[in-house]
């Protein structure tokens, strides 16, 4: 199979890339400076800035497949009004642009699985949430419900859509779990604010694995949550990361100084999701890592 991959470069898109290339599909990647993508495992790049229109025709031909990534970081810098119309653009311009593209091809691709996250569902305390529980309300909820929406319009070109709401991916070489290793190695990590919010992490094999499931079966569409199955609060994940790392992790962050330190942004890392992968569970997906003590063994041994 044929499949394109927007944002390549990222943590999921790297993993991604190498496992279908691995399993004999042929990936094209898209990027805006296709240069940068030097050991990516992809057959082909083109170039392609989303804010500027859709993808080069030849970047669409003959795909059976479009993985969407692509999009600023949420978690790079200071929430600005700057950088938060930085972070809206890439992804409701990016993805309006690339629907664009795909009503030209032809063939169309006839699945199209278009990034999401968690952030949608806001912070929600206890609430057990899947993918039928409502939008929360801020920043993030609002951004991610326009998001899906700019997403889900490739269905009126016939084509299946899943919008994939994704957890905190776990990846030992990049991402979150990289950034907080540091800390927790020094002994001086511990639980962010009450400890008490949920943390919806997934381990980065089954955050792959689920995109792949979700190209494949025809009857998955719409919303699905890619967070693991048995669910961990922030303070719990704290405990077994220092186990795995036999380090002490106690030291609390409280609430106000990630509020002074981050601004808007500590909602991310503040806000609470108890979110269930009700969807992909239901349509036969079994997770390599449904507990977090076995991933993080995975990635840290």
């Amino acid at each position: 199979m044929k499949v394109l991959v927007t944002g390549a470069t990222g943590l999921i898109g790297r993993h991604l890339c190498g496992n279908l290339t691995d399993e004999g599909h042929t990936v094209v990647g898209l990027s805006r400076s296709p240069e940068k993508a030097r050991g990516v495992p992809a057959a082909e790049f083109h170039r392609w800035d989303p804010l500027a229109g859709p993808p080069p025709p030849e970047a669409l031909a003959g795909l059976g497949a479009v993985v969407h990534l692509a999009g600023e970081s949420v978690a790079a810098k200071r929430w600005t009004p700057e950088q938060k119309k930085r972070i809206s653009d890439s992804r409701l311009i990016g993805t309006r642009n690339l629907v664009q593209g795909l009503a030209s091809a032809s063939p169309r691709p006839p699945v199209f699985v278009s990034s999401s996250a968690v952030g949608l569902y806001g912070d929600r305390g206890d609430e057990a949430l899947d993918e039928s529980s409502q939008a929360g309300r801020g920043f993030l909820p609002d951004l991610c419900r326009a998001w899906e929406a700019e997403a889900l319009r490739a269905r009126d070109l016939g084509i299946r859509v899943i919008v994939l709401r994704t957890g905190v991916v776990l990846d030992a070489h990049d991402g979150a779990l990289k950034k907080m290793l540091p800390p927790f190695k020094m002994g001086v990590a511990g639980p962010l604010g009450s400890g008490r919010q949920w943390f919806p992490w997934i381990h980065i094999d089954d955050i792959v694995g689920i995109i792949k499931h979700a190209v494949v079966s025809e009857s998955l569409s719409g919303p699905v949550n890619g967070a693991a199955p048995q669910a961990v609060t922030n303070a719990e994940f704290t405990k077994q990361m220092g186990s795995v790392l036999r380090r002490p992790a106690f030291v609390p962050v409280p609430e106000f100084a990630l509020r002074l330190l981050m601004g808007e942004m500590a909602d991310v890392v503040l806000g609470s999701q108890r979110v269930v992968p009700g969807a992909v569970l239901r349509d036969g997906y079994q997770f390599r890592f449904p507990a977090l003590a076995p991933a993080l063994n995975d990635l840290l041994a």
